[in-house]
């Protein structure tokens, strides 16, 4: 049987060479960039609607384009 989440969970994580926090919450998760205090944040309920999916997807368009100019 699984153990309820209850309290934050927080895990560090390396990605491409850079360190990261992961904090997982009832409420849903938060990655923040080692030693800042504001990260991305995402609700359960984004996650499974795939709102995340199409906001990551918007912000890349929207940099590439900026990247073009």
């Amino acid at each position: 049987m699984a153990t309820l989440l209850s309290k934050a969970l927080k895990r560090a994580i390396s990605i491409n060479g850079a360190d990261y926090v992961l904090t997982i919450t009832p409420e849903g998760l938060t990655l923040t960039p080692k030693g800042k205090r504001k990260g991305q944040s995402w609700t359960w309920t984004q996650l499974l609607s795939g709102e995340a999916g199409l906001a990551a997807a918007l912000t890349a368009a929207v940099n590439q384009g900026s990247d073009a100019d």
